[in-house]
């Protein structure tokens, strides 16, 4: 089992309960709320794009799912602070899943479904995870072949549950089976998640060179999502889309906690389609998503080009990256919704939120101001505070910071003080609002993903052509970044872009951690002691770019 070390937690807990931050209630008594309430609302719309199938279910309908799955998960022998990892897409039975985990006190722990055996094998280790859960097929891809090839190597790892599986491993009969109908009662309050133990586990890509497992608790993520709620006006009678993966923290707060805190219907898609999405905005009446800035776009097109309404989109939030004034224009003439921009990181939720009562320009021109609870903080690089509009690295403090790194203390880059070292810098003006200028880790986000360089580096640095290598990121209009492999080749040695793709494919790397372009050097630029200059490659590609 694992030993969970949220070590950040305990420090916070009585000045977070004193301040009203922390109000010490977890999922199952929000979702309580909702069976006392409003138990014939809809509560969740489950969209397969590829088929067109769709799944709703009240409230109600989900409690009777969540159950099944709890018990299910419990005849698998998942208990306390056993780790459970789910790979599905955006689906209710994703949602089941975690209600069912939270109710019998175990562990979830969403995983991307572009990862493949290299991250996973690392995460499903590290985690020490007892029952992992996959699709059969997502976008042509065999995860439960992949799956049963993980788990030779994996002596925690006891289970395999198959979404659309043919065998006694299938979904169905483990986790949604009616005949376990009868042993609801069975369930007891007593064995549920408390507010303040680890209730999700979710790695993010840093500068370590391996993912680290962030630890969150109910009481880290509701002191975010309450205060987010309440700064965008969101409530009960809201349509909430979500087609950001629920596998991060876009999705899974925002696309399941939130919608449950609110007693609001979600609208789940299991991967993007422009078109369906504003179809689903028209006749849903959705009236809030929150996406990456391709999503924006793609949108603000389709509906331009399906001539569809969209008048009841009141927000269209979006995160990751800067969003281009024409973007926002063109979405607002286009959506007639307000265009929202937020700073966040898995480690804390959304920090930095614009308010839609501010001019549109805050959207453009800044990433937005904390919420209540979070404190931010820009230091010099003697880690002196500066003043408004000077640039330096950026810390956060309060409620929603994490409880720390799984098994790595060491690296959770908080001080005495309660200051998490973001790793980003930024400036902040005189109104409190902050824009990101740049990241001082070493990192690549492309299309909301984070890319871990230094693990990709030290992949290709493997192969036996590559004397060295530097990936950097360029801008990319749609996905704000892509990936550029600056390498250099041993003697007599020959390397192309199809040899990189091969030899990344060949090491289990998931597609959208792959460079998507090579450049070959004679040398690569570097300090007096050979650590490469990448702020020397970055801008070789901006000035080719024409780029300032």
């Amino acid at each position: 089992m694992t030993k969970f070390d949220a070590i950040l937690i305990a420090p916070r807990k009585a000045a977070m309960e004193a301040q009203g931050h922390w109000r010490n209630k977890t999922v199952d008594d929000y979702f309580d709320d909702c069976l006392a309430t409003v138990p014939n609302k809809m509560a969740l719309s489950s969209v397969t794009v590829a088929t067109g199938e769709r799944r709703d279910l009240t409230f109600a309908e989900l409690d009777l799912m969540a159950d099944r799955a709890a018990i299910g998960l419990r005849k698998l022998g998942v208990g306390r602070e056993d780790v459970v990892t789910c790979q599905l897409p955006n689906s209710w039975q994703f949602v089941a899943t975690y209600l069912a985990c939270s109710r019998i006190g175990a562990v979830f722990n969403p995983v991307m479904h572009i990862f493949r055996e290299h991250e996973l094998g690392f995460m499903l280790r590290h985690g020490e995870s007892k029952v992992f859960i996959v699709p059969k097929l997502f976008r042509n891809f065999d995860h439960e072949a992949m799956a049963e090839g993980l788990k030779r190597d994996l002596p925690d790892l006891k289970h395999i549950v198959v979404m659309g599986g043919a065998g006694a491993n299938n979904f169905d009969a483990l986790l949604s089976n009616p005949a376990f109908d009868a042993e609801r009662g069975s369930l007891s309050k007593a064995d549920r998640l408390a507010p303040n133990d680890v209730a999700q586990l979710i790695y993010t890509s840093g500068t370590t060179g391996e993912p680290k497992g962030v630890m969150h608790t109910a009481n880290t993520m509701y002191s975010n999502l309450i205060p987010f709620s309440e700064r965008l006006g969101l409530g009960t009678d809201d349509v909430i889309l979500m087609a950001s993966p629920m596998a991060h923290q876009t999705g899974f707060m925002y696309g399941l906690l939130m919608p449950v805190y609110l007693k609001a219907h979600a609208i789940l898609m299991d991967s993007w389609d422009r078109l369906l999405a504003a179809r689903i905005v028209e006749s849903d009446k959705v009236s809030f998503t929150m996406a990456s800035t391709p999503f924006l776009m793609d949108l603000s097109s389709a509906v331009e080009e399906l001539k569809s309404d969209p008048a009841s989109l009141k927000i269209f939030l979006c995160a990751g990256t800067a969003i281009p004034g024409p973007v926002v224009e063109r979405a607002q003439n286009t959506l007639g919704a307000k265009i929202v921009s937020a700073w966040g990181m898995t480690e804390n939720g959304a920090v930095t939120v614009v308010s839609p009562a501010d001019p549109d320009s805050r959207s453009v021109q800044t990433d937005g101001f904390p919420l209540p609870g979070m404190e931010i903080q820009i230091r010099g690089k003697h880690g002196e505070a500066l003043g408004p509009n000077e640039e330096g690295e950026l810390y956060v403090r309060g409620c929603s910071n994490f409880g720390g790194y799984l098994k790595r203390p060491n690296l959770n880059n908080v001080d005495d003080d309660g200051w998490f070292d973001t790793g980003d810098i930024a400036r902040q003006d005189a109104q409190g609002y902050i824009r990101i200028c740049g990241r001082s880790k070493d990192i690549i986000i492309r299309g909301a993903e984070n890319i871990p360089v230094i693990e990709v580096e030290s992949i290709l640095f493997k192969h036996p052509a590559i004397a060295s290598v530097a990936i950097v990121g360029y801008p990319d209009e749609r996905l704000g970044e892509r990936a550029c492999a600056f390498v250099t080749l041993k003697p007599g040695q020959s390397f192309d872009f199809d040899e990189m793709k091969r030899f990344l494919g060949e090491h289990h790397v998931a597609i959208q951690y792959w460079p998507e372009r090579l450049e070959l050097r004679d040398a690569l630029p570097a300090t007096a002691s050979g650590k490469i200059q990448k702020f020397a490659l970055r801008k070789t590609l901006r000035d080719e770019a024409g780029l300032v």
